[in-house]
């Protein structure tokens, strides 16, 4: 495997990469020079400066894992990522403290005039009159965003002896009131509040132009406003009219929406206080190896067949959800897979339920493993990051619900399948925490261990059907490894199934031998992965 690391990529990276893969370290490429080699690759990671197109992404053909060194993933094509079935990951802890620390000392330099007042005394000036400045003692500090880095910075204001508002739907009036914050629900309410205002969240539909002319006019005259986390999260026009109104005192930004290329950004020509640094947020020696060093690990755990802890396209498969309910991922893959086989038709709903010590569970990564088994059943190229959108895609609908059903199995997940033409059901279960088995099929309670190689014979119950199959199945050289006989619940029921383990495949010609057999109804051969 090759592994591609861009855009200056502490070396250290390569180290924990190499123990997985060949990794080449090449200088950053524009588009076109990316697409001529990123075919070769199984993973590519980068920082800001590589822009991870569609182009990029489909010329990626060996593609398994893109990592970025650092918190957004804004310059990567998520949806062609996924739709490719890549996995993206970054590293949301990394830089948190680099990121807090720069956003405090933006919004000190700017309460204190530090940038002009600098440069006024390296021209020899003694320009004390021209800087007087704030204090932030007393003043009262608005957060939007209270993750990791806002939090951090809600710390230091409040040591500085700054009041904290926060406004996050994210999180929780009593985690905020228990930091010793003021939390506000309504950002329209919030905005009246702060003397400064800084913000910590991701780049998306809903925070492009959060901070516009319309919520400049509802804020207090003379407010700062800070901005480490993403270009384009504050209108740099309305910003800068803003300022040169009056009406905002002052700001202090790092980010920008044209980056690097921010010569015709209207801030650089504002004429009041304002601070402008070049995306130093991150900028630390020790934030710059923490990143590399997360997503290198993280590269390397994907391509030796781990999972990623930090991938931002399949946050159902996040260490803490999958931990609780890992047993259970391959039953129920298994599961999905013996469902759809059975069945005949397109496929429209897929009712999921779990009971027993799933019932309590957040079970989302065991549906995403149930689509991965249906889809790739039928489709190529399924894994896990797709999965949810090819199901999404084909208009298939997913109801997944709890139940509180007493169960003598440790956990049991139940898989109903409905096509254009039928409906099937499934169960899968652990019997105890390490022994994964098949117990339910349609009407039939089973205990069928999943294997490769399984063959379904639903058949009259009478004499000699068992040595029939059997005998078919012999003089065709296949062997067999285990066999189940089960009847439906009632005792008086005249139809059963066989479930038989082969050692190999079961071919057309096979089945359409045993369905020769009279009191044998409809065959059928799955092939699970185990």
């Amino acid at each position: 495997m090759k592994v591609l690391v861009t855009d200056k990529i502490n070396e250290a990276a390569g180290r924990i990469i190499e123990k997985a893969a060949q990794v080449d370290f090449l200088p950053t490429m524009s588009e076109d020079e990316l697409v001529k080699v990123i075919g070769e690759y199984d993973a590519l990671m980068v920082r800001s400066q590589t822009k991870v197109t569609p182009k990029i992404i489909k010329a990626g053909k060996n593609l398994k894992i893109i990592g970025r060194a650092g918190v957004g993933v804004d310059n990567i094509d998520l949806d062609s990522a996924t739709q490719q079935g890549i996995i993206v990951v970054n590293s949301p802890d990394g830089n948190t403290m680099a990121a807090a620390e720069h956003t405090v000392a933006l919004m000190l330099a700017m309460a204190r005039n530090i940038a002009p007042a600098a440069t006024s005394t390296k021209e020899g000036k003694w320009d004390r009159s021209k800087f007087t400045g704030t204090e932030l003692y007393k003043k009262t500090l608005g957060i939007i965003g209270f993750g990791k880095i806002g939090s951090h910075v809600g710390e230091v204001a409040l040591a500085l002896g700054m009041k904290v508002v926060v406004y996050d739907p994210f999180t929780s009036k009593s985690i905020v009131e228990k930091f010793g914050g003021e939390y506000v629900e309504d950002l329209d309410e919030f905005w009246g509040k702060p003397d400064f205002i800084t913000v910590h969240v991701p780049k998306n539909k809903d925070t492009i132009n959060m901070i516009n002319k319309t919520t400049i006019a509802k804020m207090k005259d003379g407010v700062r406003l800070v901005n480490c986390a993403r270009g384009g999260i504050i209108n740099e026009s309305d910003l800068k009219d803003a300022i040169d109104s009056g009406k905002v005192a002052s700001a202090a930004i790092d980010v920008y929406e044209n980056e690097p290329n921010i010569s015709e950004c209207p801030l650089i020509n504002c004429k009041g206080n304002i601070v402008l640094t070049p995306h130093l947020g991150a900028s630390t020696q020790e934030a710059q190896m923490n990143v590399a060093i997360d997503v290198a690990e993280q590269i390397k755990e994907v391509l030796s067949g781990g999972s990623a802890s930090s991938a931002v396209n399949i946050p159902s498969l996040r260490p803490d959800k999958l931990e609780p309910v890992k047993d259970y991922m391959q039953i129920a893959e298994n599961t999905g897979e013996l469902a759809v086989q059975l069945s005949n038709g397109a496929v429209q709903t897929i009712e999921i339920s779990a009971d027993g010590d799933l019932a309590d569970l957040d079970i989302q990564p065991l549906e995403v493993a149930i689509l991965k088994g249906i889809l790739s059943s039928k489709l190529e190229g399924v894994n896990y990051v797709n999965a949810p959108l090819i199901a999404k895609k084909r208009g298939i609908s997913i109801i997944s619900t709890h139940s509180k059903a007493n169960t003598n199995l440790a956990g049991r997940i139940t898989v109903r399948l409905t096509t254009d033409k039928e409906t099937t059901v499934v169960a899968g279960a652990l019997i105890t925490k390490d022994v994964p088995r098949i117990v339910k099929i349609n009407y039939y309670q089973t205990s069928i261990r999943p294997e490769k190689h399984v063959l379904i014979v639903p058949h009259t119950n009478k004499p000699s059907m068992i040595a029939k199959v059997a005998q078919v199945i012999g003089e065709k050289g296949i062997n067999i490894g285990s066999m189940n006989v089960v009847q439906k619940n009632d005792r008086h029921e005249t139809e059963s199934i066989m479930v038989i383990n082969t050692d190999s495949a079961v071919g057309s010609e096979v089945l359409n031998e045993i369905a020769k057999i009279d009191g044998v109804h409809n065959p059928k051969y799955v092939n699970l992965t185990v």
